[in-house]
């Protein structure tokens, strides 16, 4: 799966780039700074669950989930894939990652992936430079100021650029908005929704909801097939 959740190594793997505290207080200070911003796009019930579907069979989940103290936001993903012929596993995928978030600024990323035995790793820390990423396919960089992470629940990823959760690289896939149509839900409900298509350095379809939050999935993988994802 090309840049989306379809590589695992201990978060601990990827490189400390700066203490955990002075990434805060850096970040704080940054805030002080700067006009006030929208709050972040964090859901009702501080998650968000999709089953993943291949062929009309739920082959994963996609789970994130919010955590909030104080004026720090921690946003924990969880994917787990397993696609299976006769009992027989084909391919597997497992992706943890983590951000943090300082009111509306991001200070620390973490991300790891298991792709069928292959692991790819990314760390992202602010400090003075600006957010410094490094990853298993980038050497260490410093992100544009508008750049977040592609973990989808934020809308603003596609004014891009996008850091890979999977492998640290700058994306910044071509975004054309296909307007409002209805997406379906694992209830079966269907719900209006503004559609998205990006394509070039990944190529996924996305949907967000009248409340501007994450919606549905779509994306073709190697083998031609569709995972379209289902929101709980």
């Amino acid at each position: 799966m090309n840049r989306g959740p379809l590589n695992a190594q201990r978060p601990d793997a990827a490189p400390r780039l700066i203490d955990r505290r002075a990434v805060l207080l850096t970040a704080g200070a940054a805030l002080v700074a700067r006009p006030a911003a929208a709050a972040l796009p964090v859901p009702t019930g501080d998650a968000l669950t999709f089953r993943m579907m291949r062929f009309g069979n739920q082959i994963g989940t996609h789970v994130v989930t919010f955590q909030q103290a104080g004026d720090v936001l921690t946003v924990r993903i969880v994917v787990d894939v397993l696609v299976t012929f006769a009992s027989i596993p084909l391919a597997r995928y497992a992706h943890r990652g983590v951000e943090t978030w300082h009111g509306t600024t991001l200070v620390e990323v973490v991300g790891n992936t298991d792709k069928n035995g292959r692991v790819q790793w990314m760390h992202a820390q602010r400090t003075d430079d600006g957010l410094v990423v490094l990853g298993s396919q980038t050497k260490r960089y410093v992100a544009p100021a508008s750049a977040i992470p592609s973990s989808y629940w934020d809308k603003r990823m596609l004014d891009g650029p996008m850091i890979s959760l999977e492998d640290g690289v700058l994306l910044s896939p071509k975004v054309a908005d296909l307007r409002m149509d209805s997406i379906r839900l694992a209830s079966g409900r269907l719900i209006a929704a503004d559609h998205y298509n990006l394509s070039g350095a990944f190529d996924v379809d996305l949907w967000y909801d009248e409340t501007q939050t994450w919606a549905g999935m779509a994306l073709t993988v190697v083998d031609g097939s569709e995972i379209r994802y289902e929101r709980l």
